[in-house]
């Protein structure tokens, strides 16, 4: 169910369409943005907005445009930036997702066996003792945060075994997710380039650190060994090192870690889906899917059109800005049944976007279904009753669709 007030409703009707603008950080954390893109989606999927903070960008709101954009990496690169944000270019990183082939290939295949299948099926039985623990671990009867004592305890956990991470120090890793993760803004603890950039050179020092000492020992399987091993990754420069870093700590923490608080909120909010999937358990994969699909972690993927090109019957010209919002492309309904409805059982439940298309498609995307699998297992496995016992709150931000909170109780 998606929460919409009539005036939000018509907030979104009135704007006239050449000013219409839903990159606004503050529609995501209000949850308002949803009559935006239905709007787009309906009467302009192709969308260009002249006017926004961050300069003049094309939406592209159905899902067969986005799967036509994201799979052209030839006419829609990546090489400037992922996101809609331009950093100013004294703080932009490159990194494997901002290349294009071969170079691209060769360092995103420096890092996949992590999430090769041999290796989820060596990582399962770490995670189901991990999620064990943290189960067993939550109080009863008491109201606290799902999302800091579950969902950012698991994936950063996780992470840590990745990198092979002090794991005392593990939560430095969320604090630089979260600080990578947004757009520096007034008002904030980072509210300037400068600030962020100071905290992202702790990490990278930190990871230096740890370079160095794997750079001479034996090739291991976690990610600094990998990359300090491979002939492709070995000789980055450090700006290039933080921009790797940056992405895989993103792309392992902030996605799943807001796929588990969705789940929950999604299954409180829907009942009888959740009494379909304790009476049938063999549903879970496809709750899975879904729960990835409704939440859509990353709100939009950004390319730069590298030459003319027409889609939509709109003619984007070379040096444009094209946004992907997969969030609007997974509420299609041309190619989902009833989207804006949570249903576990839906037919061609993994027909979503979260994940991507083409060359940059999610590398990790069988981990984070596999955290989501074992943590559903464990709690059917338990009949843990997870109340929702208050207002979610949401990040302030277009990019990482998420959360900062979300309060539960469990019966005692």
């Amino acid at each position: 169910m998606i929460a919409l007030s009539a005036e939000n409703a018509c907030e979104s009707a009135d704007i006239p369409l050449s000013r219409l603008d839903v990159s606004a950080p503050k529609r995501f954390k209000d949850d308002t943005v949803w009559p935006c893109f239905a709007r787009l989606r309906r009467e302009d999927p192709v969308h260009y907005c002249e006017d926004s903070p961050y300069g003049p960008y094309w939406s592209i709101t159905k899902y067969r445009d986005i799967i036509a954009v994201d799979s052209n990496h030839t006419i829609f690169s990546s090489e400037r930036s992922v996101t809609i944000v331009d950093p100013p270019e004294e703080y932009w990183t490159p990194s494997f997702i901002k290349m294009s082939p071969p170079v691209h290939a060769q360092q995103r295949k420096t890092i996949s066996p992590i999430a090769a299948s041999e290796n989820l099926a060596n990582l399962e039985g770490l995670i189901r003792s991990r999620v064990q623990k943290i189960l067993d671990g939550l109080p009863r009867n008491d109201t606290f945060n799902w999302v800091d004592r579950v969902s950012i305890e698991l994936t950063t956990q996780m992470l840590a075994t990745l990198f092979d991470f002090p794991f005392q120090d593990r939560r430095l890793l969320t604090y630089w997710s979260d600080v990578a993760a947004l757009t520096p803004q007034m008002g904030d603890q980072i509210d300037s380039w400068e600030k962020r950039k100071v905290v992202l050179s702790e990490c990278l020092d930190y990871f230096t650190r740890l370079w160095s000492e794997r750079v001479n020992c034996e090739p291991r399987g976690d990610l600094i060994s990998m990359m300090a091993h491979s002939p492709a990754t070995r000789n980055m420069e450090p700006r290039e090192f933080l921009g790797n870093l940056i992405l895989l700590i993103v792309g392992g923490n902030d996605t799943t870690r807001n796929s588990i608080s969705g789940g929950v909120l999604f299954m409180s909010q829907n009942p009888s889906e959740l009494r379909k999937l304790r009476d049938d358990a063999s549903l879970l994969p496809g709750a899975v899917s879904e729960i990835i699909r409704y939440q859509t972690p990353i709100a939009h993927m950004r390319r730069t059109a590298v030459d003319d090109f027409t889609i939509g019957h709109k003619q984007i010209r070379r040096g444009d800005k094209v946004v992907m919002w997969y969030i609007s492309g997974n509420r299609d309904d041309e190619i989902i049944a009833n989207p804006n409805s949570f249903i576990i059982d839906r037919d061609n439940v993994r027909q979503h976007l979260s994940f991507g298309f083409g060359i940059h498609r999610c590398v990790g995307r069988h981990l984070a279904e596999l955290q989501l699998k074992i943590l559903w297992e464990e709690m059917l496995k338990r009949s843990l009753e997870v109340k929702v016992v208050g207002e979610p709150e949401r990040v302030e931000s277009n990019f990482v669709h998420g959360y900062s909170a979300l309060p539960v109780q469990i019966p005692g």
